[in-house]
């Protein structure tokens, strides 16, 4: 006889535990912060103690290389750390119309081609799944789809397929027969996410998850939904720019903040195999206001183009506006320079913009963003050969950053010629970079200095 599943309404504030749900916590006193949840009867004191796992000493837990399968597509195989692992959960957010389904049903078309995979909508028809298929001419004679949006019918199925690998789009659409509110409340989607992913790591089969986001662009949903998942992944970019940045949020498999990096058009995301190079202007003449950076971005050297625009302001408060970059962090940057060089810019609207819809995070642009910033308000070019990195201190100290051999070869690689570095970051003797000159800066006077004698 199977079990009854019943369910209880818990406080997000105090986690209260209530048989019916009410507008305001009687144990708390709060507003609409009762969600329901399953609930299923208690085990027996007996029991408890002798469900017991055993303890090992961690010498004696047996370890070996984690089985991967390439997804067909070596961008995303990059940002999940190598490739795809049997038993994973990956979760892929994206606004809506950035292109997470092209880009699941891509990877699933060609991972078929080894394998077993299983597409399963909750959002479109299958004639509108098929019609996607043949716009992007794949060929998926191997991909087999599904609609439905019952958790326990979508794990019956997998069960009876039993697929290497599972697309559920979207964890919002799904819900489970053991809950009566709607399907998208925070109860069904974490509950609907906990069924999947133990079924899925129990029968060793990897699991991708497409879920919607907020205005804020935060994933939808309770936010333990990240914590149940192996790896989290965010589609980046504008929906109307060609470009698209998938990067690593989170990943237990790989490392985090790698970005896998594609360029949209009518046949599907196509992977860039160079994408410093998609990423630099390509007119001729060194315009003012232009710096070239060298950003790290996971295991992967970046070259962005920063550019910088100083005009004078018409109000009473200069405007600060940064475009990829912190605000905060521009603003600290203002103020150093205007302490340790002297250029008087408390009158001047200042605006920073990444090209290409990047977003930098790393204080290694701090160099880069400075000798824009002094190259526009003095309307002198940087040389369009040179490459510029590096941290800037309060007190205009420029500090070393990590991976600075493998940023100085990228960007002898695109054939650039100089490079403005911390003085810690010059190469060692035994490892010099062919082709590049090298000017080590400790302070940014001496990068003024250099850019605008």
């Amino acid at each position: 006889m199977a079990t009854k599943i019943r369910t209880a309404y818990l406080c997000n504030s105090c986690g209260g535990r209530f048989a019916q749900w009410a507008g305001r916590c009687s144990a708390c006193g709060s507003w609409n912060t009762l969600i329901e949840t399953s609930t299923g009867p208690a085990k027996s004191a007996t029991s408890a103690w002798t469900d017991l796992s055993p303890v090992q000493s961690l010498s004696e837990v047996a370890t070996a290389p984690l089985p991967r399968m390439s997804c067909g597509l070596q961008e995303l195989d990059r940002v999940l750390g190598g490739g795809l692992v049997p038993g994973s959960t990956v979760l892929i957010g994206g606004d809506p119309g950035i292109g997470k389904s092209t880009l699941l049903i891509q990877a699933l078309a060609s991972l078929g081609r080894s394998v077993k995979s299983l597409y399963i909508t909750g959002e479109e028809s299958l004639p509108q799944i098929a019609l996607r298929a043949g716009r992007l001419a794949l060929k998926a004679d191997h991909l087999r789809l599904m609609a439905e949006n019952r958790t326990e019918a979508i794990i019956a199925t997998a069960e009876a397929e039993r697929p290497a690998a599972i697309v559920v789009d979207s964890i919002q659409t799904v819900y489970t027969e053991s809950l009566t509110s709607a399907p998208g409340s925070v109860a069904q989607v974490r509950e609907s996410a906990a069924q999947l992913v133990y079924f899925t790591k129990r029968a060793g089969i990897a699991l991708f998850l497409v879920g919607h986001v907020t205005k804020e662009g935060a994933l939808a949903g309770p936010r333990v939904l990240e914590h149940m998942v192996d790896t989290v992944l965010y589609f980046e970019g504008d929906a109307s720019s060609r470009f698209r940045i998938v990067r690593a949020i989170k990943n237990r498999f790989g490392p985090v903040n790698e970005i896998a990096i594609f360029v949209m058009n009518e046949s599907g995301l196509q992977q860039v195999s160079n994408p410093s190079a998609l990423f630099l202007s390509h007119h001729g003449d060194a315009v003012p206001g232009t710096a070239i950076l060298v950003t790290q971005e996971g295991t992967r050297p970046l070259l962005v183009e920063v550019q910088a625009l100083l005009d004078r302001s018409h109000g009473s408060a200069p405007r600060r506006v940064a475009v990829g970059l912190e605000t905060t962090r521009l603003t600290l940057l203002l103020a150093v320079l205007h302490r340790h060089v002297g250029l008087a810019i408390h009158d001047q609207d200042v605006f920073v913009n990444v090209v290409g819809g990047v977003r930098v995070t790393e204080t290694a642009a701090d160099l880069a963003v400075l000798l824009a910033a002094v190259s526009s308000l003095k309307n002198r070019a940087i040389g369009r050969d040179i490459v510029i990195f590096g941290e800037v201190g309060l007190g205009g100290e420029v500090r070393p950053v990590p991976r600075g051999q493998e940023r100085l070869r990228e960007a002898a690689k695109l054939g650039f010629k100089r490079a403005i570095v911390p003085h810690a970051n010059m190469p060692k003797k035994s490892l010099p970079i062919t082709g590049l000159e090298v000017i080590p800066i400790k302070h940014l006077q001496e990068a003024v200095d250099v850019v605008s004698p």
